[in-house]
């Protein structure tokens, strides 16, 4: 039986779970979230062609926004959601990334939805 003994170890084998469940197309993009220590990214990737569709991050926020890392991921996902529409987007899965479903990648989930993308 194997051991996964680092926490970065345990979030890569939930990565890969998610990840073979969990396949964006032109149609239904997915969206791939990466939370850091300090900051978010999200991006809406085509697994068909590969390739990235819209993209928001932290970097994205203007200078004076002021809140918790929280508040900063529900903008990030508003912003997302914004690009989302510039490129014609309306529906999308999402991708945890081995992340739980909680705190900074729930406020990312719902400042999407609240920015008009549906999953």
């Amino acid at each position: 039986m194997a051991r996964y003994k680092t926490k970065a170890e345990k979030r890569q084998v939930r990565r890969y779970r998610i990840r073979k469940k969990v396949v964006g197309g032109a149609v239904r993009p997915r969206i791939s979230v990466y939370r850091s220590l300090n900051h978010i990214y999200a991006q809406l990737i085509d697994d068909a062609e590969g390739e990235t569709l819209a993209s928001a991050s932290w970097k994205s926020l203007p200078k004076s926004f002021k809140g918790t890392k929280t508040a900063q991921a529900n903008e990030v996902g508003k912003r997302l959601a914004a690009a989302a529409e510039k490129a014609g987007i309306k529906a999308c899965v999402f991708d945890r990334a081995g992340y739980l479903y909680h705190g900074r990648v729930q406020a990312l989930a719902e400042g999407a939805r609240e920015g008009g993308l549906t999953f």
